[in-house]
Parts: C-alpha cells; sequence; structure tokens
C-alpha cells in the first residue's frame, strides 16, 4: 500500500511539471501567467515536508507497535518462567522440610536455602512483568491507537486531496485562457474563465492554510513520539537493570550460604566432645591430685606414661595447650576424667583433648625422637 502511494504521489509531481510547462505555454500570450501555478516553491517545500513528516510518523508507529508487541510476548514467556521457577521452588521446600536423609540435614537446609532465593526471584520477575506492562507496553500502545496520530495523517491527507483539486482546477483555468485568446470578445467564456481562476485561488489559499495545519500537527505528533517511545526504552531498561541487580544479591547471599555448608560437610571430621568440652585443669590442681594419690599408692608418675599418637588435629587455644597435628606422637602423663590430658609433644608441654589421641604400645624409636 505504501509503495502504491509513493509511486502515485511521485507520478502526481511529474504531471504537476509538465502542467507547468503547459500552463506556462498557454499563459505566455495573454491572461494569468505564472499565477495559476500551484507548484510554486513555498507549496512544493509544504508539500514534501509534510511528506517527510509523513514517512517519519509511519515509521515511528511502526517502531512503536514492535516495541509492543515484544515487549507482550516477553511477559508472555516471562509469566510461564515465574510459573515453572515457582513450582520448582516449592519441590525444593518440600524435600527440605521433609528431610528424609538419615546421615545429616546439609541438603536439606540447601534445598529450604534455594526455595527460599527462588521465590524470591520470581516474585522479582512478577515484578519486572508488571512494570514492563504498565511501562512501556501501555502508554505506546495508547499512542499507537491515539487520536493526535490519527487527526495528523487525515489533515495531510485532506490537504493531499485538496492538493488533486487545485491541480485539476489550474488545467481546467490553462483550457478556458486558451479558448478566450482563441475567441478574444467572447463575454460568456470571459466569466467562465474569472469564476475559474477564482476557484483556483480558493483553493491556492485553502490548500495553504491546510497545509501549514497538517504539517503543524504531523510535526508535534512526531516530536511526541520521539519523547515518549526515548522515555518508555530508558524505562524499560532502569526496571531490566534493577531486576538483574536485585536477583544478583538473592544468589550471592545464596552462594554464600551453599559455600559455608559445602565448607562445612567437606572439613576434616572433629570430636564432638570439643564444642562441650571443659577448659583444661590447672597445673596446680591435677599436680596435687596425683602427687596426693602417687603417695598413697606408693608410686610415681612416670609408672603412667605411655605413648599416644594424634588422630585428629586440635588447635590450641592458649598458652596451656598444645597444638597438635595428625600423626605427631605425645608422651601422655596425666589423664583427667573430665576428658583432658597433659603431656609434651616436640618439646613442649602441655594440655589437650585426650579423645584424640589413641594410644601406642608399640613405636618406633625414630618416632618416640620425634615427640623430645
Amino acid at each position: 500500500m505504501e509503495a502504491i502511494r509513493k509511486q502515485a504521489t511521485k507520478l502526481r509531481e511529474q504531471v504537476a511539471k509538465q502542467q507547468q510547462a503547459v500552463l506556462k505555454q498557454f499563459g505566455a500570450g495573454g491572461y494569468g501567467g505564472s499565477d495559476t501555478v500551484i507548484t510554486d516553491e513555498a507549496e512544493l517545500h509544504q508539500h514534501q515536508k509534510l511528506e517527510r513528516l509523513y514517512i517519519s510518523t509511519r515509521a515511528g508507529k511502526h517502531f512503536q507497535r514492535d516495541v509492543v508487541r515484544g515487549v507482550e510476548g516477553y511477559i508472555v514467556t516471562g509469566s510461564k518462567q515465574v510459573e515453572i521457577g515457582t513450582r520448582f521452588s516449592e519441590d525444593s521446600r518440600k524435600y527440605g522440610a521433609e528431610n528424609t536423609c538419615t546421615s545429616g540435614n546439609t541438603l536439606s537446609k540447601a534445598a529450604v536455602n534455594y526455595a527460599n532465593a527462588r521465590a524470591q526471584m520470581e516474585k522479582e520477575r512478577g515484578n519486572l512483568l508488571k512494570a514492563l506492562g504498565t511501562q512501556v507496553a501501555e502508554p505506546l500502545r495508547a499512542m499507537v491507537m491515539g487520536a493526535p496520530l490519527e487527526d495528523a495523517r487525515h489533515l495531510a491527507q485532506r490537504y493531499d486531496r485538496m492538493r488533486q483539486e487545485a491541480e485539476a482546477q489550474a488545467i481546467e483555468v490553462a483550457k478556458r485562457q486558451a479558448k478566450v485568446r482563441e475567441m478574444p470578445g467572447n463575454s460568456e467564456l470571459a466569466m467562465k474563465l474569472e469564476s475559474a481562476e477564482t476557484k483556483l485561488q480558493d483553493l491556492k489559499s485553502n490548500m495553504a492554510i491546510l497545509g501549514k495545519e497538517a504539517a503543524a500537527a504531523m510535526a508535534a505528533v512526531e516530536a511526541q513520539q520521539q519523547r515518549l517511545t526515548l522515555q518508555r526504552l530508558i524505562a524499560m531498561v532502569e526496571a531490566e537493570r534493577a531486576y538483574h541487580q536485585r536477583v544478583l544479591q538473592i544468589l550471592d547471599q545464596l552462594e554464600g550460604e551453599m559455600a559455608s555448608e559445602r565448607q562445612r560437610i567437606e572439613a576434616p571430621p572433629t570430636p564432638s566432645a570439643e564444642s562441650s568440652m571443659p577448659p583444661p585443669p590447672s597445673y596446680e590442681e591435677v599436680n596435687g591430685v596425683y602427687a596426693s594419690q602417687a603417695h598413697h599408692n606408693g608410686t610415681t608418675d612416670s609408672m603412667g606414661y605411655f605413648l599416644g599418637e594424634v588422630m585428629h588435629s586440635y588447635q590450641g587455644q592458649s598458652d596451656v595447650e598444645l597444638t597438635l597435628s595428625i600423626g605427631d606422637f605425645v608422651v601422655v602423663r596425666k589423664v583427667t576424667n573430665n576428658g583432658w590430658a597433659e603431656g609434651e609433644c616436640k618439646g613442649k608441654a602441655g594440655w589437650f583433648p585426650y579423645g584424640y589421641i589413641e594410644r601406642r604400645d608399640r613405636v618406633l624409636a625414630s618416632k618416640i625422637a620425634e615427640v623430645f
């Protein structure tokens, strides 16, 4: 349809040029002259300006329609993703709540954390889709279907029809001028020529006024199209940017929670008594107890010494505690009832949790040397 319109416009311009030549030829020796030519510079400029505005507003309308169509498609697809993601969140939450694992609850915790994060992300996606609908699609759709654009296009079309009518009237005036030149004394022909020229002038005057109105209306619509479409594109970008930033925050928090759980389960096992174990007794307290027991039994402390191999590493929490590594050997001197032992490892004496070692009755001499 647009191609036909362009072809018709081009043909009219060619006809107008031919009319100019004919009119100049008819008016060379008598009435009228160049006044009957409607395609003067001002009118031609007005016509070309309206053509450019019409093309611009049509392209702007099509782009707005494409944006609306794209956003609506994104909303439909996104709504389906929200539905799938919400169901995924519910399934993960259900597994975490049931906690059927017999060896721990690490995966159940991770499933619950993921369910919460997924629910938050789907909520953010829903907010994004709502914003795209209300802030982008609806305003652009209203402008595409709005009255200002249609009214401006109707003015331009009325101007185009009036221009064609004026062109036809100019031809009529040229014909009557030719007849008057052929029969110069015929008053009836002169009156008809005067009437045709008056009608042509009225058409030219009305066409000029209508052309200015149509150009102003089309220019206003073009400016509104450019401004509003840019605003809606910026709003769309801002909404998507805010959505992705929020989702990134949720994922960062979730990744931190899951990484913490993974480190906890991958760390070397430690005796459960460590967290509830009381602090080691003082040397004065233990030495007094063992001295009284040794005196009563008639034995010395050295009779109770034995070697132990460290099975779990231990980091001393104070100066009186030993730091042990797996594979170390310790000379154990004393063992208390609250789970602590006192001994020597690598030339240093101190306390350590007794559950971290295993007694060794047979040890290579080289290992014994490492203790001291």
